[in-house]
Order: C-alpha cells, then sequence, then structure tokens
C-alpha cells in the first residue's frame, strides 16, 4: 500500500462471464478524503464498489486496505475489518424498527465491542440523525425514502467503519431532501473521521463535498483529480454537467 493511502485499488478486473466490467481499474483513497466516482449507468461503479467489499470477486488485480491484501476475501470479513458498505435502494430491515437496525449494524462487532459502547455510538448517530431518534420504535419499513436513506447510512456507521463505501445515496430522493442526505455524509468526516467512497448521480453536489473524484468509463478509469479540476474540466462538463442541477 501506498504510504498515506487508506486503500489502493491496483489493476482490478471484474468479468460477468464474456462481458468485461471492470478492466484494470486503478485508484486509491486517502485516510479522511471524501472521494467521488463518476461515470454513466453501467459504467462499473457498482461493480468496483461490490468487489472492495467483497460481494463480487476479481478476475484480476488486487485490493490493498490498512496495508492488507483483501482481495477476494469474504464481505463480512471485510466488514470485519471496519470496511463497510451501503448499497443503492436503500436496503434496511423493513419488519424491523429503527433501533434494531441500528443495533444490527454493530453485530459484526458485538464481541469486540461492549454494549456501553455500542449505545454510546447510537447517541452519536442520533446527534448526527436527529429523525432517528424521533422515529426510533417505528419500522424501517413505513419510514420515507430519505428517513429510510438516513437509517441505511446510520447502520453503517454502527460498524465503526474505517472507510465507508455509499452507492448512490440520493437515489430516487427529492432535491431538498438528497441535499441533506449529502451533507451528512460530509458531517460523518467532520464527526467520525470516516473515510468515503461515494457514487452519486448528482456530479455538481458530489464534487462540491468530495476532495477527489475517477471517471469511469466502459469499466476503465478514464480521467482522475481534485473536485475543482473536474468540476471544471471540458470533458466532465460535457458529459455529466449539461442537465445537472446544482
Amino acid at each position: 500500500m501506498s504510504k498515506g493511502n487508506l486503500m489502493d485499488v491496483i489493476d482490478l478486473s471484474v468479468s460477468y462471464g464474456p462481458i468485461q466490467a471492470l478492466n484494470g481499474i486503478s485508484l486509491s483513497v486517502s485516510k479522511g478524503e471524501i472521494v467521488a466516482l463518476l461515470g454513466a449507468n453501467g459504467a462499473g461503479k457498482t461493480t468496483l464498489l461490490q468487489t472492495i467489499s467483497g460481494l463480487i470477486k476479481p478476475t484480476g488485480g488486487r485490493i490493498e486496505y490498512q496495508g492488507t491484501d483483501i482481495t477476494g476475501m469474504e464481505a463480512e470479513k471485510i466488514v470485519e475489518r471496519h470496511l463497510v458498505h451501503v448499497p443503492e435502494h436503500r436496503q434496511v430491515f423493513s419488519t424491523m424498527t429503527v433501533i434494531d437496525n441500528l443495533y444490527l449494524g454493530a453485530y459484526h462487532h458485538r464481541k469486540k465491542t461492549k454494549l456501553k459502547n455500542i449505545d454510546r455510538n447510537i447517541e452519536r448517530v442520533f446527534e448526527l440523525f436527529p429523525i432517528l431518534r424521533d422515529r426510533k420504535d417505528q419500522l424501517g419499513g413505513t419510514m420515507s425514502g430519505g428517513q429510510q436513506q438516513m437509517l441505511a447510512i446510520a447502520r453503517g456507521v454502527m460498524s465503526e467503519p474505517e472507510l465507508l463505501l455509499l452507492d448512490e445515496p440520493t437515489l430516487g430522493l427529492a432535491p431538498l431532501i438528497a441535499k441533506d442526505v449529502l451533507e451528512l455524509v460530509r458531517d460523518l468526516r467532520a464527526e467520525f473521521g470516516t473515510t468515503v467512497l461515494l457514487i452519486e448521480q448528482n456530479v455538481t453536489a458530489s464534487l462540491k463535498i468530495a476532495d477527489r473524484g475517477y471517471v469511469i468509463s466502459h469499466g476503465e478509469i478514464v480521467k482522475s483529480g481534485n473536485s475543482n479540476a473536474l468540476l471544471n474540466d471540458p470533458d466532465v462538463k460535457e458529459a455529466y454537467l449539461g442537465h445537472t442541477v446544482n
């Protein structure tokens, strides 16, 4: 692993039968950064996050996290290393209460973390997501889309992530709610020191909270740079910013 990097993805490739989904992807994430992944639908962004989190096995390359090669490691072992994936479509446990969803987020660390520390983390989550405190006894499936997204992120935070992978956290949300969710992503770093690798449909909004970004096209990294450089890049503007709402 390169000095200062929390994670390095090196020449990573993934195939679905004859279809090459990722082709030699390389990127890095440093501790404390928010890094945005940009690209059209089908570019390989979600596949990349699923491969990092152990849901998909790569066909080539490697992933180094905190100095350890985690390539092909089982997903539950990766979570135990505090690398946590919040997938798209707000996958909360709909028939369980908010508080029980949060306790499940701490499941993988229950043997190492005392109950009082788990409760302390829940209080910190409630400070960051006050709506969840108000609805702690409500079933997850009866909440609004924005509230479910906040619950999904909060449950991920309960796993005490060093690196949080967020896939389309504002998908399907109204603009004002989407703005609130992205502001919470920024607050996660400020409050918990969480490093974030973010896929977000609103390119302008994601680059405004991110330090750096990578552009993926057809399973390859085609451009990278700091957020300001990407916001002002003519190719990025033409491809992704023409109809984006600020």
